[in-house]
């Protein structure tokens, strides 16, 4: 028996600013510093030693675990892949939600962020929002860099690396990760087991430590939010 935690990122400066971000780089804002810094404590209060860590490449993630690790007065290295980055928004990037709303309907917009298999148009390569002009991503050959991409294709890529580097070790420890929304819906529909409606309703909260109960053979014996106060509806428990 082992534990998975799964931690979307504290509060960014574009959810303050409710702006479409996807893979673009952006920080985190002091509130999400805190959340990070209570994500840690709380991880700390369960009594869980944290055997491997992983993260995305992108910053708010990145900041999100080593806040945690400060709390958890743990050096460990942690590992960064680009597989476990956000779901690339195409040309929605930078774009306030709300504007976009106005302008192409709630309808619309709910189906770019919710549904399955539905991707916004492809970013212009010339943006300098596109991952090919952010020096984040200058070590990622061309062909891996999207120009926009689904949850179906976020899925796809964030469960082949799960699968490949990260389930195994979860019969050798406890492992964290931290990472995104549209990441860990990802993760959640193929350990929950969710179908392509169930996936459309799941939220993950910011900062908001998700622990998970497995065993070896990937079973979900039990699972809960750390944080009470600020926890979303896990469909399935």
């Amino acid at each position: 028996m082992s534990y998975l935690i799964l931690i979307r990122h504290g509060q960014s400066i574009w959810n303050l600013e409710k702006r479409f971000t996807g893979w673009v780089d952006v920080d985190l804002t002091e509130n999400g510093k805190l959340e990070a810094k209570k994500a840690g404590d709380l991880i700390k209060k369960s009594n869980i030693h944290i055997n491997y860590y992983y993260s995305s490449l992108q910053l708010r993630a990145n900041k999100t675990l080593e806040i945690i690790q400060e709390r958890l007065n743990d050096e460990k290295k942690y590992v960064r892949a680009w597989q476990l980055n956000e779901r690339h928004y195409g040309e929605l990037t930078g774009l306030n939600k709300i504007e976009t709303i106005k302008k192409l309907g709630e309808d619309k917009v709910y189906q770019f962020r919710r549904s399955w298999n539905t991707k916004p148009s492809p970013l212009n390569k010339e943006s300098p929002f596109h991952p090919l002009n952010i020096d984040t991503y200058k070590d990622i050959p061309s062909k891996f860099i999207p120009n926009t991409e689904s949850l179906m294709d976020t899925f796809q890529r964030t469960t082949e690396y799960f699968k490949l580097e990260i389930m195994d070790k979860i019969k050798d420890g406890n492992i964290l990760i931290s990472a995104h929304g549209n990441s860990i819906r990802a993760l959640c529909k193929f350990l929950f087991k969710l179908d392509e409606k169930q996936i459309t309703k799941l939220e993950i909260p910011t900062g908001n430590p998700l622990l998970i109960n497995i065993n070896k053979n990937l079973q979900i014996l039990n699972c809960n939010y750390l944080d009470k106060d600020r926890a979303r509806d896990l469909l399935v428990f």
